[in-house]
This record gives structure tokens, sequence and C-alpha cells, in this order.
């Protein structure tokens, strides 16, 4: 991005001709009886001919599209907290339907076409101002924002070891529809957050640990450590109970001795941060909600994803709340083709309704 331009609604939250972008939702919900739920919704949009994602590289532009560049993925994954079970949904390509992108208010259509039996249409679209519908296989879901958006940087412009990208949040989102866990359709309510984010790089080797807080006292925080293996650059970015938000560029992030470790990957996948924020004089402690397997994979990218707790002080107050907590770049070891080989099995015989005979 040579110039940047301020970021606007509705125009926004519409796709960008950028070589990297994407719209991310997570949350913690509650059924009628206070039962636990979290969930992740994410869709990309890369530019197929810059991005240069490993997996995708064997792709022909021709192939997905005659006049445009962009391919479309998507990850999803629905937690039940007190049973420790996770519901992902992991699209390695995603066809968008012709009429997204063509409204005046974010639409987006789109499935998985490698899947065809009992096929599930996934839906992002801004039904009023900063309302949004979520559509996937597990989750069906409306949110509104309760609080102005959250501009990362001050204006929604960030800069981490090198790279610049666009970057807002909603980080107060009202929730409610219905998830489907084990089989079961579950009505639900709660609190979610959303990310959208663009850029004009190209992928990268790099390590990040990123959390989204939702505190009880109404304070909003993204914080996050970038590595790119030769420095490290830090993001606090925090939004109060009134709407007032502060920007600040220092962390001290220590994890714990507890980790989650991947049978498919190998990778340890820390569970428990300790965050100082040394501007909010903020100290605070994250614990994952849930040990069930948080993983998502796509292709050489594998990465953890899920609620946490949040308990700690700032300015000696003590503070509690939720959020979410993501783990991308951590040493890992596997072998994709194998593992989406036996996921494929898996998923195509129990859609058309007959055992899987793969042991995983």
């Amino acid at each position: 991005m040579t110039s940047l331009k301020p970021i606007t609604f509705p125009q926004d939250h519409q796709a960008h001709e950028s070589i990297i972008e994407w719209w991310y939702f997570n949350g913690l919900l509650r059924d009628k009886n206070g039962q636990q739920y979290s969930f992740m919704d994410c869709l990309f949009k890369a530019n197929l001919k810059k991005v240069g994602i490993p997996f995708l590289n064997k792709i022909k532009p021709g192939k997905i599209s005659s006049s445009s560049p962009y391919i479309f993925f998507a990850h999803s994954v629905v937690s039940d907290i007190a049973k420790q079970k996770s519901y992902k949904e992991i699209q390695n390509f995603s066809v968008a339907s012709r009429d997204s992108f063509t409204k005046p208010r974010l639409f987006v259509n789109y499935t998985n076409p490698i899947l065809i039996v009992n096929y599930v249409n996934n839906e992002i679209a801004e039904t009023e101002p900063n309302c949004f519908h979520l559509k996937t296989e597990n989750i069906d879901l409306q949110l509104a924002s309760k609080k102005p958006a959250l501009f990362e940087g001050g204006q929604g412009h960030i800069t981490v070891c090198g790279r610049q990208s666009y970057y807002y949040s909603l980080t107060d989102l009202q929730v409610h529809g219905t998830i489907i866990v084990d089989g079961r359709r579950v009505e639900v309510d709660g609190r979610a957050w959303m990310d959208h984010q663009w850029a004009d790089v190209k992928y990268a080797k790099d390590k990040w640990t990123w959390f989204s807080l939702q505190l009880d006292d109404g304070t909003d925080i993204m914080c996050v450590e970038y590595d790119d293996g030769k420095t490290k650059d830090y993001l606090v970015d925090v939004l109060d109970a009134s709407g007032t938000s502060s920007h600040f560029e220092r962390m001290v992030l220590t994890s714990g001795s507890e980790t989650w470790n991947s049978s498919k990957t190998k990778t340890k996948f820390p569970m428990a941060w300790e965050i100082g924020l040394p501007d909010l004089t903020a100290k605070l402690a994250v614990r994952s909600m849930t040990t069930a397997d948080q993983e998502m994979i796509f292709g050489s990218i594998n990465y953890w994803e899920g609620p946490i707790a949040v308990s700690g002080t700032i300015n000696g107050k003590k503070v509690k709340g939720f959020g979410f907590m993501e783990l991308v770049g951590f040493p890992s070891n596997y072998n994709y083709l194998l593992l989406t080989g036996k996921e494929f099995h898996r998923k195509f015989w129990k859609r058309v309704g007959k055992t899987n005979s793969l042991k995983s």
C-alpha cells in the first residue's frame, strides 16, 4: 500500500483489490441452560498469482476464473466447552456465488465445491450498519455491534516487521442464533468479536501470538506479538466501555508450562500465558477454556484457535473476562497430503451416510 486512505463504512466492510484479505469472527455463546460454547469463522480472499502460499501455488488461475485472480478459502470451528469437543470445517478452496460483493453492503455466499454431497451454503452479510449474518455448516448467527469500530493503530493502519496493512475490529457484538453440536441444533446467545484486515503483502513463514480480550468492565483489548524471525513487534489496541480507544506498542508476553500437543503435526501450543501491558499497568493471565482439538490445518500452515478465560489487574483493579487466542507459526512436522486424504475420506462417507472405513 503506497497511499493510505481513511477507513469508511459500509464501503470498507467490502472486499478490496489487495493481495490478502480476511473477515474473521469469534465469540463465546451460551444456551438456555447456561452451557458454554465458542465459535470462530473466517473467510479469506487471496490473489492467487501474488500471495505465494505454497499450498495454492499449483492451482492455475484460469482454472478458477478467466477474469479474476482471486481465490477464497474458509476456516470455521465450533466448540462445546463442557464436553471438550470441537467441530471444524476447513475449506481449502471456496467458490463464491456470482452475486457476492455486488450489493451496497457486504454480502458473500460461498461453499466448498469438493464435498458436493449434501452441501451447505455459507454466508457473511451485513444486514444493517455493523450488523451481520453468519452461516456455515455449524452456525447460523445474527450479530449486532454495541460499540463503534476500533481502528488499530489509531486510524486502522498498522505496520508489523515492515509489513503494512489495514485493520479494524468490532469488539462488542451481541449474538443470537443457533449452532449445531453433535448433530443437535442449539439456540444460543452471547458476545462476539470481528476483525477485518487486508494488505498487499505476500505469505511469509512468520509467527504470531494474538489475543482478543473482552473484559467484564467493558474494556476490549487486541494485543499481538509478531515475530518474523529477526525482530518482534507488539501492538496493543484498547476500546474502553465508553467507546474511547488507545493504542500502544509495548507488551511483555510469557508462556506457561501447560501445552496442547498435536498428534497430527507434532506442534506444541502453549495454553496459558501471562500478558503484561505496561502502558495500562496491566497484568493479565489467560488460559485456554478447552482441551479439544482446536488446531486448524491448511496446507503447510497450521495454527491453534480457541477460547480463553482472562483474569488479572489493570491499574490495581481486578478484572476478568474471556477472549480468543490464535497461535501461528509454532514448530511443526507433518505430511499434509496424507492428513487431508484421510479427512476427505471421513467427511465424504459421513455425508453419504456410510460408515467411515478409514481408521484415523
